[in-house]
């Protein structure tokens, strides 16, 4: 029972910093580049009040996610230091209970918050970028992209035979594709190449004129050739919704960019990119437990500190954390470092300076 109204106790102390640092971080985020962005809007594209908030809300959840653990570091912080300040944590240990314990209620609160973000950042984030990319592109820029564009690529990734579909050049005005070709794979490896000189959007649907079918055996050679002289081509997409459908990186979910890696990987192309994607969505939002327990590590202090100085203290190590993992991720796309390596390496050393401040204050 005891134990119980401890925990109690530390998370009071803990979730009101921590929705004050949500707040708070999410209000920095948005003062430094999301007004900007909607001045310049409103300034350049006469973007109305609508796409405006459009684009607000849809830019909100990548900021959300970003704050996590920023402020499951300020609270874990701020927390410790008032109890530390007011000898509540020395009352604690004098009563028998270890300064592990005492710590517990604010791991669980980090890894609980560390794997809703990472649910969060996988089911909500991809698809709200790619809808905020959309409105920005289409409904404030009015579509000022150019109208005709050179090697266009369109990764259809979902389904029982994904296809990476290539044009050398599309005319947005007649909706028209041209030299056009269809690679399908399955497990990775091609297994059938579309070629055909031109494409047309025509009654809702893409037609090709005369092409070449060619079956790809599974040893790589040529088992089967096919001519046609016309056919539609499985591309579920408008000219206007051309430019746009192919996704960012950043606006695919972990199991498009395994696919995506998968497929490139079977024309031998260069995957350190995404992989340094997968591995970031999945170590950013674990650094909220990280965070978490260096926090209530460097809260803990014989005399209570303020709540500028914790804000300071997390500010800092929040700046180092993201100057290193900049480094590393840096290296890793350039094929330097391992992408794995690269993204738990801040992680790993705000484990190991965690556990050493923690074994300093359970003495």
């Amino acid at each position: 029972m005891k134990l119980r109204l401890l925990d109690r106790y530390v998370l009071k102390e803990l979730l009101y910093p921590f929705g004050f640092g949500v707040a708070s971080f999410s209000c920095i985020f948005i003062a430094s580049t999301m007004l900007f962005q909607i001045t310049k809007f409103v300034t350049q594209y006469g973007a109305s009040i609508e796409s405006v908030a459009k684009m607000f809300f849809y830019s909100l959840p990548e900021i959300i996610n970003y704050t996590f653990p920023m402020s499951m570091l300020l609270a874990s912080l701020m927390a410790f230091s008032k109890l530390s300040g007011s000898s509540e944590i020395v009352a604690m240990k004098a009563s028998g209970i270890s300064y592990y314990r005492i710590v517990v209620p604010v791991l669980v609160v980090g890894f609980v918050i560390s794997m809703f973000s990472v649910i969060w950042a996988e089911k909500v984030v991809p698809e709200a970028k790619a809808q905020c990319s959309y409105v920005i592109d289409y409904e404030i820029k009015h579509n000022t992209k150019p109208r005709t564009q050179r090697d266009v690529v369109i990764p259809a990734l979902k389904g029982k035979t994904p296809r990476i579909t290539y044009a050398r050049e599309f005319d947005n005005d007649l909706g028209k594709m041209y030299d056009v070709t269809i690679t399908e794979y399955e497990k990775g490896k091609i297994t059938r190449i579309q070629t055909a000189n031109e494409a047309t959007y025509d009654q809702g649907a893409w037609r090709v004129g005369e092409g070449d079918i060619y079956s790809i055996g599974e040893k790589g050679g040529v088992s089967s050739h096919v001519h046609f002289r016309e056919q539609v081509i499985p591309i579920d997409i408008s000219p206007r919704q051309l430019d746009w459908q192919e996704k960012n990186l950043d606006e695919m979910t972990i199991r498009e960019l395994r696919e995506y890696i998968t497929l490139l990987e079977g024309q031998h192309k260069g995957t350190y990119q995404q992989w340094c994607e997968i591995f970031m969505r999945i170590n950013i939002p674990l650094a909220s437990f990280f965070f978490a327990m260096m926090g209530a590590a460097l809260g803990t202090q014989k005399q209570r500190a303020s709540n500028s100085i914790g804000l300071g203290i997390s500010v800092i190590i929040i700046f180092i954390y993201y100057a290193i993992m900049t480094l590393t991720t840096g290296l890793a796309k350039g094929g330097i470092l391992n992408p794995f390596i690269a993204c738990i390496t801040p992680n790993l050393l705000c484990l190991g300076i965690g556990l050493y401040f923690m074994k300093q204050k359970n003495n």
